[in-house]
């Protein structure tokens, strides 16, 4: 709770030099200066959605994909070969808290689809089944995938409840 009760604190507007300097870093580190968020995130959905989509020449890649674990963003950087994690986790962590927020709640959407279609694929026996669930789950989180990408690039705001109705 405390954590949360900080943030805004900690995310005070820098100019001057200062902003300069820490842009720069951010940009070396291909993490986006605007809004603090690092596509090689979506790598961690990007490879769950590479598997589901397997399935259906494969039906034995299902089990590929029931190895897949829901990350968060610190938890993927931690785990990550990525050069700059730490300084990825610190520009999450002083992002501006309402793109940090919209990010989070599709992020968030993601993990949950993923999670029950993983559930789901483990309680049925039949291939053509564990197909349509791949095909399913694959056709809802590609756009939220392409949403998260608008975020962390800084584009305009993504209406989540648009994207699932598709």
């Amino acid at each position: 709770m405390s954590s949360t009760v900080s943030a805004p604190a900690r995310t005070h507007v820098q100019t001057g030099p200062e902003a300069a300097a820490w842009a720069e870093r951010l940009r070396v580190a291909n993490i986006n200066p605007r809004t603090g968020l690092a596509t090689d995130y979506l790598n961690h959905f990007n490879e769950a959605v590479m598997l589901l989509e397997m399935v259906p020449d494969m039906p034995e890649c299902a089990d590929d994909f029931l190895t897949w674990t829901p990350l968060s963003y610190a938890e993927h950087f931690t785990a990550s070969n990525f050069k700059a994690r730490d300084l990825a986790i610190e520009a999450y962590e002083k992002a501006d808290p309402s793109v940090r927020a919209q990010f989070d709640h599709i992020t968030d959407t993601m993990t949950s689809i993923l999670t029950a279609v993983g559930s789901a694929m483990r309680e049925v026996e039949k291939d053509t089944t564990r197909v349509r669930l791949a095909e399913q789950a694959s056709l809802w989180v590609k756009p939220l995938i392409a949403a998260c990408g608008g975020i962390i690039n800084g584009g305009a705001e993504a209406d989540v409840d648009t994207i699932m109705a598709n």
